[in-house]
């Protein structure tokens, strides 16, 4: 199975007033094309800083991370933003849906910023996949949190990602509604044929990945492979 991401030796420090704050510590791992893994850990033990990392949104103080085989090392912002567009999807806590614009919209900006003419037709057969057929026209505000979350998931999966980054996408979510976006998110991942990486504090839903990555203190303490 081909690798759509490699970590090789990646570490993060950041400056502070006593001096460098080491925040990752030499983390190494490859994702295979459609596999599924999540990383899991307790709060400040540099879960999100390594999703960043993988996904492109931060570089490594040293080591170097491999997206689709491209070392992401010295691409700049326009050519990490082009590869990103390419090759990965985004779902985050918080949702991180434009305000001004309805579900239908939200949903089609990925596609419309890579030119793709038909963005409004696969915009509207996602969202009757997440099951928010009826809600193309409702704005953020109008819609609950896991209608929002259900929004973030059609556009994650617009551009047809090779890789799907997820950090914690049930944590603002009631138990139900969580039950509900998990097993969406698996459901489209699995359609798509899609890698995903996930960054959870819900060990249950770490189990259903393929693989479980534990930090603790900025360091891998475990690698389980179910």
């Amino acid at each position: 199975m081909p690798e759509i991401l490699e970590v090789r030796k990646a570490t993060k420090s950041f400056s502070t007033t006593a001096g460098p704050l080491p925040v990752l510590k030499e983390i190494s791992f490859l994702v295979g094309a459609g596999a599924t893994c999540s990383i899991v850990g307790p709060s400040g033990s540099g879960k999100t800083t390594l999703l960043g990392l993988c996904a492109g949104l931060d570089q490594p103080t040293t080591g170097e991370v491999f997206l689709g085989g491209r070392s992401l090392t010295g691409l700049g912002e326009d050519g990490l933003a082009r590869l990103r567009s390419e090759l990965v999807g985004f779902v985050f806590q918080n949702f991180q849906l434009i305000p001004t614009l309805t579900a239908l919209e939200n949903v089609m900006v990925p596609a419309e910023l890579r030119g793709d003419t038909g963005a409004r037709q696969q915009a509207v057969d996602l969202l009757g996949r997440v099951g928010l057929g009826e809600r193309l026209g409702h704005y953020p505000t109008q819609l609950s949190g896991g209608e929002q979350q259900r929004v973030s998931l059609a556009r994650a999966f617009i551009n047809r990602p090779q890789i799907l980054f997820a950090d914690e996408p049930t944590g603002n979510l009631d138990a139900e509604t969580s039950g509900r976006i998990v097993e969406l998110l698996f459901e489209l991942n699995r359609a798509a044929g899609t890698a995903l990486v996930l960054v959870t504090h819900d060990l249950e839903l770490s189990e259903r990945t393929q693989r479980t990555i534990r930090l603790r203190g900025g360091a891998v303490v475990e690698d389980i492979a179910r």
